[in-house]
């Protein structure tokens, strides 16, 4: 089954997501420039967000040597053998266990349940104590931790933001995992008209230690304001097939979807927020259910930019194109849906096939047991 999410969102002036320059990121989409904050920027901020917090979580970082030695430590490990085991222990994560130099974190950053924590430490605890001494314990080889950890990579049980969002690692002492939830960067609906914001800086004690009356710093800071259509698509089989080794994240995957709907509902980017203040809710979630996997993102409903003029303004004309796109689709393809959800909160068009739903509470218990 494939759950898809489509959603508007349209923020005033900010600057969200930044490229290496500092600016809002962007794309040309239709021939004309258009906002963008990419799906990496999207999936952290779905991750870091309190609805998501309800869910079992991993932890992403390169310190896993910290996170092992501290588990260690607590185990009663003595802390010249824990000196010696951090820095090994970096050497996890690339085939040639080759240490880093800090010795304190790993040469890629990885994504970790508690239970792989939990199996390096139980692999390296049992390797020290089949030391006598501290010279035994150096003479260690990483490579002896690798082949063990393999043997219970595939089985060992991995949490619901791994099972979501996936995983990579160089290393087969933790078991690759395919994402389950394909994400899109969201672009704007609307050309982008890129801005700037000079600024400057009153030093408070000018007037009365000099007579200088100028600013004590100046600079300026980029910023767009955009309308955007996001779009997410949920393979529920391999969600499930990911928490086959993970019970207590099957249970949590049964009521995941009113979580998620309200995670990207609520959640915004982080990205100069303490200068703008752009937190915005959805104006349209639109929610469908397909038993045949076929995503389908509506973004070619904005190939046109939306503008301002006639009155409507960019959110109402933006739900009206997406709303007229999903009826286009049902006539032209003729895609079964097996549920389809439409909350909107502008009076704006609703697509021919689906149920109306005016509040977002009313939404989330529509969409709460989709798996099971």
């Amino acid at each position: 089954m494939l759950i898809e999410f489509h959603i508007l969102k349209s923020y005033p002036p900010t600057n969200l997501n930044r490229d290496e320059t500092g600016s809002p990121k962007s794309c040309f989409f239709g021939g004309v420039q258009r906002g963008r904050i990419s799906s990496q920027c999207l999936k952290h901020t779905w991750r870091r967000s309190e609805a998501f917090h309800e869910l079992n979580l991993g932890i992403r970082t390169r310190y896993l040597p910290e996170l092992v030695a501290e588990e260690l430590k607590n185990r009663g490990i003595q802390q010249d053998y824990l000196e010696i085991v951090r820095k090994k222990i970096s050497g996890l994560g690339n085939k040639e266990t080759k240490e880093t130099e800090d010795g304190r974190s790993t040469e890629q950053i990885m994504f970790f349940s508690a239970e792989d924590v939990q199996a390096v430490a139980d692999i390296v605890e049992a390797k020290i104590n089949s030391c006598t001494n501290v010279k035994e314990v150096k003479e260690l080889k990483v490579k002896d931790w690798q082949n063990s950890l393999k043997g219970s990579a595939k089985v060992r049980p991995i949490t619901l933001d791994i099972a979501l969002f996936g995983r990579m690692i160089t290393d087969d002492s933790f078991a690759d995992t395919e994402a389950s939830i394909q994400v899109a960067h969201a672009v704007s609906t609307n050309r982008v008209n890129m801005e700037s914001d000079f600024f400057t800086a009153v030093d408070d004690l000018n007037k009365l230690y000099s007579n200088d009356s100028g600013s004590a710093m100046m600079g300026d800071t980029d910023f767009n304001s955009c309308c955007y259509y996001i779009y997410a698509s949920l393979d529920t089989d391999q969600l499930l097939s990911n928490l086959e080794s993970s019970p207590d994240a099957v249970q949590n995957a049964k009521d995941l979807i009113p979580i998620l709907i309200e995670t990207m509902a609520f959640s915004n980017p982080s990205g100069k927020q303490n200068s703008f203040g752009g937190n915005v809710y959805p104006s349209v979630i639109c929610v469908e259910v397909k038993d045949r996997k076929i995503p389908i993102s509506y973004v070619n409903a904005f190939e046109i930019p939306v503008n301002s003029n006639g009155g409507k303004g960019l959110i109402r004309q933006s739900s009206d194109k997406l709303a007229h796109e999903i009826d286009n689709f049902d006539k032209t393809f003729g895609l079964d849906i097996s549920e389809r959800y439409w909350f909107s909160a502008v009076d704006s068009d609703c697509p021919k096939k689906a149920k109306q739903i005016f509040n977002l509470k009313e939404l989330l218990e529509s969409c709460t047991g989709l798996i099971g």
